[in-house]
């Protein structure tokens, strides 16, 4: 039990462990840390869902020594990225900016809401509400029916 334990643990803390390999690293530590931070929020084209950073595809290892060149060239964060999202497309980013051609995209989730409350409130409207009181000629009919449910049993 303890050895399942502790390849639970090797697992799950080897997930933090980055794909980045010892011959990517950069000798200047602000360099590398930058570099980091640029390729955690790059998607990799094969995986997908994983950063550029997390990924052991060739194409990710491409990406990362491209951002680590290009810092090393003096580009800054923004040219970094504006540079990979001019050669591959908004899709290389793991979080897409907010901009015209992708605004359905980011205003989706608040038009399903939006349309949603609506239908809610409009189902909601149609119900037919019960009667507040019954009028008299209601309460004598009530009256007569509980009368003769008694003398019925």
């Amino acid at each position: 039990m303890r050895f399942v334990l502790a390849l639970l643990a090797s697992l799950v803390l080897s997930v933090s462990a980055f794909a980045v390999q010892p011959d990517e690293v950069l000798n200047d530590s602000a360099l590398e840390k930058r570099a980091r931070e640029i390729s955690a929020g790059l998607r990799c084209l094969v995986c997908q869902n994983q950063s550029i950073d997390d990924s052991d595809a060739q194409l990710a290892k491409d990406l990362r020594l491209l951002v680590r060149e290009r810092l090393m060239a003096g580009d800054t964060d923004q040219q970094v990225r504006d540079f990979l999202v001019q050669r591959y497309g908004e899709f290389v980013l793991l979080k897409p900016t907010f901009s015209r051609h992708n605004m359905l995209l980011w205003l989706t989730p608040v038009l399903v809401l939006v349309l949603g409350g609506i239908g809610a409130y409009a189902v909601l409207r149609r119900r037919p509400q019960a009667p507040e009181t019954l009028n008299e000629e209601e309460r004598k009919a009530l009256e007569a029916l509980l009368r003769r449910d008694q003398s019925a049993s």
